[in-house]
């Protein structure tokens, strides 16, 4: 099995190698008064990663929302 995952894993990093071989030229991202300049890969997969934290955030919030909204408050007296 262990031979399984590592050929997995290899024809993983050979895509995103791929891809980013495939992806190289530049495009400018410009937020307000400020651009930046870099390859289309890096810009994928800094929105790729910024989507992974800020959808973990998001979903840690609604689980304590429901956390809160379905237990019982104490009972004192």
């Amino acid at each position: 099995m262990r031979y399984v995952y590592l050929a997995l894993l290899l024809a993983l990093a050979a895509v995103v190698f791929l891809f980013k071989f495939q992806n190289l030229e530049t495009v400018t991202v410009q937020f307000l008064s400020a651009s930046l300049t870099l390859p289309l890969s890096l810009l994928l997969l800094g929105v790729y990663v910024l989507g992974m934290l800020t959808g973990g955030v998001f979903l840690s919030l609604i689980r304590s929302w429901v956390h809160g909204a379905t237990t019982k408050p104490p009972v004192r007296g």
